[in-house]
C-alpha cells in the first residue's frame, strides 16, 4: 500500500477518476533460486503455507483496498515445479457483494520477477507495474476513455530509485498510533486477508479428501 504507484493509484480511484470499479485482476511472481524447495519458505511448519501466504496475501489485500470485502471466494493451489510440500502457484477468483471480480495469481514459478496489478472502471483502466529492484521499474499507467473510445488518453508515472515504502509505512504506523487513529492496512485488512487465504486452503483439503 505504501508503494508510490499504488498509492498514487488510490488517489486516483478515491477521486473517481476511473469511474465505478468493474474488477481488478493481478499477477505477481518470482522464479526462486537454486535450493529454494529446501529454504524456510518451503517449510510448512515454519512458513505457515507456500506462495499463497507469501505474496499472494498482499494481492488480496490490495484488491480489497480498491473492492472492499469479498463475500465469494474460490481458488486452488498447485505445487508445479517446486519439489516442496507447500504451494508454489496459487490461482484466486474473489467477488464481492456488488459482483465485483479480482483475478489474482500469485506465483514462484514465475521466471523472471513480475509485478502488475490492474484496476479497471467504467471510465479508464489505472495499471501499476514493477515494484523496483529485479522487478523493474515502478510505474503507473492511467488509461482515461475517451467519449468516442478508441486509444485511450495515456497518462504514465514513473518512480525510480530507492524503495522507500517500508519507511513511510513505518512513519505512516507511528503517525497513527500519535494520532490515535487507525491504520491503513490494519488488524481488520490483515484478519480479512488471511481469512481468505484460509478460505482456499480449506477448498484444498476438501478436494484432496474428496
Amino acid at each position: 500500500r505504501f508503494h508510490p504507484a499504488l498509492k498514487k493509484a488510490q488517489e486516483l480511484f478515491a477521486a473517481g477518476e476511473i469511474g465505478p470499479l468493474l474488477y481488478v485482476r493481478a499477477r505477481y511472481g518470482h522464479g526462486g533460486r537454486l535450493g529454494y524447495d529446501r529454504e524456510w519458505r518451503a517449510d510448512p511448519a515454519v512458513a505457515g503455507g507456500g506462495e499463497l501466504l507469501d505474496q499472494g496475501v498482499h494481492l488480496i489485500d490490495l484488491a480489497r483496498w480498491f473492492a472492499g470485502d469479498f463475500t465469494e471466494v474460490r481458488g486452488h493451489t498447485d505445487t508445479c515445479f517446486w519439489d516442496m510440500p507447500v504451494e508454489d502457484n496459487a490461482f484466486l477468483a474473489l467477488r464481492t457483494a456488488r459482483g465485483q471480480t479480482a483475478w489474482l495469481h500469485a506465483s514462484c514459478t514465475e521466471w523472471k520477477n513480475l509485478f502488475c496489478f490492474e484496476v479497471f472502471g467504467r471510465h479508464g483502466k489505472l495499471q501499476i507495474d514493477g515494484l523496483g529492484g529485479s522487478y523493474g521499474v515502478e510505474r503507473l499507467s492511467f488509461y482515461r476513455m475517451l467519449p468516442q473510445m478508441g486509444p485511450p488518453e495515456t497518462t504514465i508515472w514513473e518512480y525510480p530509485g530507492e524503495d522507500l515504502s517500508w519507511r513511510d509505512e513505518f512513519a505512516h504506523l507511528l503517525d497513527c498510533i500519535a494520532q490515535r487513529r487507525p491504520p491503513s492496512g490494519g488488524l481488520d485488512d490483515a484478519l480479512a486477508a488471511l481469512d481468505v487465504v484460509g478460505r482456499v486452503y480449506a477448498e484444498g483439503r476438501r478436494a484432496a479428501a474428496a
